[in-house]
């Protein structure tokens, strides 16, 4: 199968090394470590939790406690794993050190336990109800420092630049017997590479997946000579839009912020992208854990003229020429991404300038998939350069002691975002994949999360 990533993992033949350094971010590695190493549940096909190290849990004190009970599972080499090595590891996942994306949404918990040789304990400072999906993510595998080796499901059978990956052992199958030869057919080759490479290796049939795709190379996608069988859509619950990251000079007004959003035809942009894809004009896509439906702008009931009008007017009260930079990654789809931008902005007096992700910029892309449901997740992932009064209401919603204040601390939250106007939500994440007909387990999710143990009917 091929992952759509321009570089492959910093050392395929060690999934060690992707542990214990930063997490990464990059999809190729991120299915590595899926593979080779689990946490304490997992992702079926269908993204809905399933075991992991864990082979059951209860949930106590209305999210307060989670209390789980470990099965039988090896390292690889073929040592059990303990409870005191997942408590150990788990720990260092929380850790600074580990710099892993999903600890701002980690921070209710207070200690992590061990009551048997079996069972362990996670302990809450608040209740969350919402954890166990944070906890499927290939960011909470844990993987044994040394030796080097994770618990399955899979493991490398060769390394280098494309790794050669097959079912590990596991004495919680049927038959045992049944595991000690691997037929060729078992094994999963893993390729890091560039969508447009994918495309034409899935179109040569010398690959049977293309995971990741995103709408940047999605006209690679129309124009390659496929199947119609073979492209599948996700669901993708999660944010696209624009934040703001730089605050000064025209958009240090609020409201010169929000005359932004309101110029865009989010109809005409997502049209000329992908059919079918919908656009979205608010952070939420519902109420999700929020005390309140989510914050609709106050300018959606007007038509586009009407809301250029007003855009134009305060492009026009600055004085001065009004000059944006957006960063956007590489990709086809980004290029119709900006056009569609820049004839919006153009069309009230603004010029839209393209530039680099990792360059300076007074507007940068957000597009992420949410890995759990929780609206205070959108919310903190929109505010990237969000003002006071958004981020202390952020903070009052994380530090809330109840559900319920929770709740109404988020729907606080999403009025304080919506009136600071720092973020442009234009619709969800477009997520593709090349699926071959024999990966017949193979399902669409709103995670848009394919393990690679659950692409066939028979799989492990």
């Amino acid at each position: 199968m091929s992952a759509i990533g321009e570089r492959p993992a910093p050392d395929w033949t060690d999934p060690t090394r992707l542990a214990l350094r930063p997490v990464p971010a990059d999809l190729p590695a991120r299915l590595l470590l899926d593979a080779t190493a689990q946490g304490l549940v997992r992702f079926d096909a269908a993204g809905q939790i399933e075991p992991g190290l864990a082979e059951r849990w209860t949930v106590l004190d209305g999210g307060g406690s989670y209390i789980f009970r470990l099965r039988e599972a090896y390292w690889q080499g073929g040592t059990r794993v303990t409870a005191e090595q997942v408590v150990r590891l788990l720990r260092h996942r929380l850790s600074p050190r580990a710099r892993n994306p999903l600890a701002p949404f980690l921070t209710a918990i207070d200690e992590i336990v061990i009551m048997t040789p079996q069972v362990i304990e996670i302990r809450l400072h608040r209740p969350r109800l919402d954890l166990l999906k944070l906890f499927a993510q290939p960011e909470m595998t844990l993987v044994r420092p040394a030796p080097a080796g994770g618990s399955g499901p899979l493991r490398v059978a060769t390394g280098g630049r494309m790794p050669s990956l097959r079912p590990a052992f596991d004495p919680n199958r049927a038959d045992p017997g049944d595991q000690r030869l691997v037929q060729p057919e078992e094994t999963v080759q893993l390729i890091a590479e560039p969508a447009a490479r994918a495309i034409v290796r899935f179109v040569q049939r010398r690959s049977d997946l293309v995971s990741g795709g995103r709408f940047a190379d999605w006209p690679l996608v129309v124009v390659a000579d496929l199947p119609r069988t073979a492209v599948r859509l996700d669901p993708a619950a999660g944010l696209f839009g624009l934040a703001i990251v730089r605050r000064d000079g025209f958009l240090a007004d609020p409201a010169n912020r929000r005359a932004l959003s309101e110029a865009i035809d989010r109809e005409a942009l997502v049209a000329a992208i992908a059919p079918n894809w919908a656009g979205a004009d608010r952070i939420l896509p519902e109420a999700l854990d929020s005390g309140a439906p989510p914050q609709v702008p106050d300018w959606s009931l007007l038509t586009l003229d009407q809301r250029r009008a007003a855009a134009r007017a305060r492009v026009a009260a600055w004085r001065e020429p009004v000059r944006l930079r957006i960063a956007l990654p590489p990709g086809p789809g980004s290029t119709l991404l900006h056009a569609q931008l820049a004839a919006s902005l153009a069309s009230i007096g603004i010029v839209l300038e393209r530039v680099a992700p990792e360059a300076a910029a007074e507007l940068t892309l957000v597009d992420s998939v949410a890995p759990y449901d929780s609206a205070r997740w959108y919310l903190a992932t929109a505010c990237l350069a969000c003002g006071p009064e958004a981020q202390a209401a952020l903070e009052a919603a994380r530090l809330a002691p109840t559900p319920a204040d929770r709740a109404a601390r988020i729907a606080e939250a999403d009025a304080a975002m919506a009136g600071d106007a720092g973020f442009i939500p234009l619709a969800r994440p477009f997520r593709w994949s090349l699926v071959a007909p024999r990966l017949a387990a193979w399902q669409a999710n709103a995670r848009a999360w394919h393990p690679l143990n659950r692409l066939r009917p028979d799989a492990i």
